[in-house]
């Protein structure tokens, strides 16, 4: 087993969902009576990925009130309103030394289950168990698209520090060709996010 980090993005300004009169963050509206990021995070305390890091920006204070009670550790990103860019290098920057890779959840995506997280993680592993060139990311690919959370390995940490703006993981990942491993999921929850109040009152009622 290698060590798998598990880093949940919650640091955004939600300007979508918040409106122009509205400066509360879209990770404490609650679905099915729980939090957005709570579900996220507590699904990946439930896999095997540790340590799990919570970067926090735009009420930032809300959202660790929200999280209260888990095991999580929480690292603060002061310049999240330059973009995604900044919370990844926040989260990398608070990685243990001994972390083989990090997985990167997206703290409005609250239908990424456990399996999903474990799969990926699985499958990463045994890439690296192989002869062939090891893997340097995994994501999962629901009906040929792309979504997430994705996993980078260490030695990507490098070419995430240098990420600036809206610029996430997958910029990185579509340079990797084979490198990157691909699972194959019907987990709808891979490519759900919440992005505005109608979003969430759908799927709330699904």
């Amino acid at each position: 087993m290698t060590d798998i980090a598990a880093i949940i993005l919650a640091a955004g300004r939600s300007t979508r969902f918040a409106g122009r009169s509205d400066s509360a963050t879209k990770l404490v509206a609650a679905l099915s009576g729980k939090p957005l990021v709570r579900h996220v995070a507590e699904a990946a305390l439930l896999s095997s990925a540790r340590p799990v890091i919570v970067v926090t920006g735009h009420q930032g204070a809300e959202v660790e009130a929200v999280l209260q009670g888990l095991d999580v550790s929480f690292a603060a990103n002061s310049d999240y309103a330059t973009g995604l860019a900044s919370s990844l290098r926040r989260g990398v920057a608070a990685l243990p030394a001994t972390c083989a890779g990090a997985l990167i959840l997206l703290g409005d995506m609250p239908l990424v289950s456990v399996a999903l997280i474990d799969r990926l993680i699985g499958a990463f592993e045994r890439g690296l168990a192989e002869d062939a060139p090891a893997p340097l990311a995994a994501a999962p690919v629901r009906a040929g698209e792309r979504g997430n959370p994705v996993l980078l390995g260490r030695d990507l940490f490098a070419a995430i520090a240098t990420l600036e703006g809206d610029r996430g993981a997958r910029s990185l990942i579509d340079s990797l060709g084979p490198r990157v491993v691909e699972c194959l999921v019907e987990d709808d929850g891979a490519l759900v996010d919440v992005d505005t109040r109608e979003a969430l009152r759908m799927l709330d009622g699904a």
